[in-house]
């Protein structure tokens, strides 16, 4: 058996396995190391006592010698004493000393000598040790075991090994513990009722558990020095087939435990025979069937429940695949029974239960008995009624059902079936036509299946109705009940016609209704009612007083002669109730018109028509003409004043700045003339602007009128060239008129059509290039005047065009010049004066081309000046 390695395995000094080192090579270098302090530690020791001996013993040997060196010393001639009695003394305690020393240094060589073979032999029986430790460690370090520890009872458990990943065992030492989530519940209560037992009452266990991935693991759990060990061993091959066979074993056996004692349990008796026909098991109501003491006294005496006969023709009649099932009669305590008797084979013997079925024989007579009382009663009534049994086969009948299908007595007591029955009556065209025929019959069949009672309605080809009431049998079968509801339900389906005709009409008005009864009590009220008064279906619902209706409405309107005077007329005990009519006005604006009708029986009728719209419609046009009259009246203000503030400062400016430019004034320096002519420059914008709105101001005010004259086009084009040289120059552009000799005469505004002509230029010119033609080219269709005006500039893109002609929408990032985006607004305003068109062609990069077209006037022009 081998473990997976954690760590390096030691012992200490009681012999036990010690796992908290994690390095074998540092503690073997630890050990090794204090081996060598400890023999170093010893030699030191050693060398100082032994020091300490020799100078001892030189001490010792001087205080001994020194009385005789004295006397010796004493006895010598004066001449002969040559040191004196202390010098002696300090030559013999160095000579000790010396002599000590060579002594101590000699047996401390001998010592060293002696010391470093033993360190040699215990360096040697270390890494022996350690060798040892690696294979025992190598043993047990295997992937399909693991080892739990426990050190006494209250000790944290220590972990040795891995088990397989594929087992489902956790890796990790927290979560291996918790068995209940890596077992199965019964191998892990299992499990922890047997480590608990072997910490605690030292009982050893062998134990196959099962995990949640189906894999089998054997754990074995033993007492050794004072721990307990609990080995986990993944089982493979045969050993793992073994355990598997052993769980599945103790399963099955458990199983049939299990069964045994239900089978026990019930009432019924049920037994178990070998193949030989003896009893070999039976439950407690089989003896006490047999009154028998226990259920191994019936088995040990082989009392029967059943005769020899029966036990006979069930030995004859059962087979593995057939198994016998039939009610027998017996003796029980010395009564009669009945019992329904199931007996299976098998290869090994038989098992068999009998149900006391005494009870429900006789409960089958009563029914019959039943039945038959009720079959009589049926047979007088005059509703058809059939009975059909659990096998849907006609049991009784009685004679109105008979006369209402028609059918031969003969057929109808041959039993037929009722779906055969259904067939024969749809064949004689007697029932209902259906789309889908089978449909419908399984939805009529399925009484049978069902526990409630189901009602239909039949519409028979003959123009009968009947109603069909099916009442399942709770022993099977149905009672079926025709009942002919043709009058009725033709009364019914009349009045319930009427009232949703009447419904829909007054549900779908416009004008909300509400009728009243001679309580005042609401009785209906249509959705438009309800919405113009801004209350719920739950406040007019059928049966609410007009006082709660009033209450309701109240927030929408306030008078004396709203719904006050309503409810007055409604309750009044007169007998001639007078109509009313009138218009109400509601808080949310609402205009209703309001009339209150009486009718037969005491009801009044409320009806409100919204005329919201036309009042409305009516003050709004008032408003607007109002509006349009003032605005009109702002405008021809507007026009007049502006005309004069705005034109008069500029004219005068202009004036001033050509004045200052004249030699009597006096000279001006160079910067001084260069802000005149910025001042003039500006001065000429601005009065283009000014009179570009004034323009656009009078054509939307209405005002403007056109001064049509006849006009010879080759003169107006030589005249607009003549008003564009100088800006043509400026811009370093040329302009190219491509017209014939004699275009002839036109009749229009001379004024604005120069103007559209020039405006169309200098926006031309304000894109074209340096350098480039701008090409203008002119002819006629017809009497209408054609042109076009092409520039080779930066060209616009869609979204450019579909703004091109709106007011202040200018490109001033590609143009020479920015100015108001008047321009082309005010070239489309004077064409359209004119009845003409203009368009624009224009792509990025491609340049632009703007082609219009002036029809001459066909009335005779008249001079009507614009207001300027």
């Amino acid at each position: 058996m081998s473990v997976k390695k954690s760590g390096p395995i030691h012992r200490d000094k009681a012999g036990v396995i010690d796992t908290r080192a994690s390095d074998p090579g540092k503690d073997t270098r630890a050990k090794s190391t204090f081996v060598g302090e400890r023999l170093r530690s010893r030699s030191e020791r050693g060398l100082m006592r032994r020091l300490w001996t020799a100078c001892m013993g030189g001490t010792i040997l001087t205080a001994l010698f020194a009385p005789t060196l004295a006397q010796t010393k004493s006895s010598l001639p004066p001449a002969e004493k040559l040191f004196t009695s202390v010098e002696m003394v300090g030559y013999a305690l160095v000579l000790g000393i010396l002599s000590a020393a060579m002594l101590s240094a000699g047996w401390l060589i001998r010592q060293r000598g002696r010391l470093e073979a033993e360190g040699a032999e215990m360096r040697s029986a270390l890494s022996d040790a350690n060798q040892r430790i690696s294979r025992y460690q190598a043993l047990i370090a295997d992937k399909n075991r693991r080892i739990v520890i426990w050190d006494g009872q209250n000790g944290k458990p220590e972990f040795l090994g891995q088990l397989p990943a594929e087992t489902g065992a956790p890796q990790t030492d927290s979560e291996f513990l918790a068995f209940g989530r890596w077992l199965k519940p019964a191998s892990a209560s299992e499990l922890e009722k047997a480590i608990e037992a072997l910490r605690h009452s030292a009982e050893s266990f062998d134990v196959i558990a099962e995990t949640h991935r189906g894999e089998v693991i054997e754990v074995q759990g033993r007492l050794s020095g004072g721990r307990a060990f609990a080995r986990f061993v993944a089982l493979n091959n045969l050993r793992a087939e073994l355990a598997e066979l052993k769980i599945e074993r103790n399963r099955l056996r458990n199983s049939i435990a299990t069964f045994e004692s239900l089978l026990d349990a019930i009432e019924q008796p049920v037994w178990r025979r070998d193949a030989e026909g003896h009893l070999t098991w039976v439950n407690h109501a089989y003896s006490e069937a047999v009154e028998a003491g226990s259920p191994d006294q019936a088995v040990r005496e082989g009392r029967e429940i059943l005769n020899t006969l029966t036990r006979e023709k069930i030995k004859a009649a059962a087979t593995p695949e057939s198994p016998f099932h039939d009610v027998v009669s017996t003796a029980v305590r010395g009564k009669r029974t009945f019992f329904d008797v199931v007996d299976i084979r098998e290869p090994s013997g038989s098992c068999g239960m009998a149900v006391d079925v005494s009870g429900e024989e006789a409960l089958r007579e009563e029914l019959a008995r039943t039945l038959k009382s009720h079959a009589e009663t049926l047979e007088h009534l005059e509703a058809p009624v059939a009975i059909f049994d659990r096998d849907r086969r006609l049991q009784f009948f009685n004679q109105p059902f008979q006369k209402l299908w028609d059918l031969e007595p003969l057929f109808l007591e041959s039993r037929p079936d009722h779906g055969e029955l259904l067939d024969r009556l749809r064949s004689a065209r007697k029932l209902p036509e259906q789309l889908s025929w089978k449909a419908w019959k399984e939805n009529t069949l399925s009484v049978y299946r069902s526990l409630e009672t189901q009602t239909d309605l039949w519409h028979l080809p003959n123009g009968q109705t009947l109603r069909i009431i099916a009442s399942a049998h709770p022993q099977g079968g149905a009672t079926w009940v025709f009942e002919n509801v043709t009058a009725q339900f033709e009364l019914e389906s009349r009045y319930n016609t009427l009232l949703r005709v009447r419904g829909e009409t007054i549900d779908h008005l416009s004008e909300g209704v509400a009728v009243f009864g001679p309580d005042g009590r609401i009785e209906l009220s249509n959705p438009a009612f309800r919405a113009l008064w801004g209350i719920t279906e739950a406040d007019s619902k059928q049966g609410t007083h007009i006082k709660a209706i009033e209450a309701a409405c109240a927030p929408s309107y306030d008078g004396a002669d709203g719904w006050k005077a309503f409810a007055k007329m409604i309750t009044s005990f007169e007998d001639e109730r007078p109509s009313s009519q009138g218009t109400l006005e509601l808080y949310s604006r609402l205009v209703l018109d309001y009339a209150v009708t009486p009718l037969p029986n005491a009801q009044t009728m409320l009806t409100f028509v919204n005329k919201t719209d036309s009042v409305l419609a009516e003050r709004a046009l008032k408003e607007k003409n109002e509006a349009l009259r003032k605005a009109d009246e702002l405008k021809n203000d507007f026009v007049q004043h502006v005309s004069y503030e705005l034109r008069s400062p500029l004219t005068n400016i202009i004036g001033f700045t050509d004045l200052l430019k004249t030699p009597a004034i006096g000279p001006l320096n160079e910067r001084q003339s260069e802000y005149i002519d910025h001042i003039s420059t500006s001065s000429s914008v601005l009065l283009t602007i000014v009179n570009d709105i004034l323009d656009l101001a009078t054509v939307d005010a209405g005002i403007m009128r056109l001064d049509y004259a006849d006009i010879d086009l080759t003169d107006l084009l030589d005249d607009v060239s003549m008003q564009m040289t100088d800006r043509l120059q400026e811009s370093n552009v040329s302009l190219e008129i491509a017209a014939a000799a004699h275009l002839g005469h036109i009749v229009a505004d001379q004024q604005r059509l120069k103007q559209i002509l020039i405006k169309i230029l200098t926006n031309a010119v304000n894109f074209a290039p340096e350098g480039s033609t701008i090409e203008l080219k002119c002819w006629r269709e017809d009497s209408d005047f054609v042109f076009t005006v092409h520039d080779n500039g930066c060209g616009m893109s869609k979204d450019m065009l579909a703004t091109v002609f709106n007011r202040f929408s200018t490109n001033g990032k590609s143009g020479k010049r920015s100015g108001a985006g008047l321009g082309l607004s005010i070239v489309e305003s004077f064409v359209n004066l004119h009845n003409g068109t203009v368009s624009i062609d224009s792509e990025p990069g491609r340049g632009t081309t703007v082609s219009c077209r002036i029809p001459s006037a066909i009335v005779e022009p008249q001079a009507i000046a614009a207001a300027e």
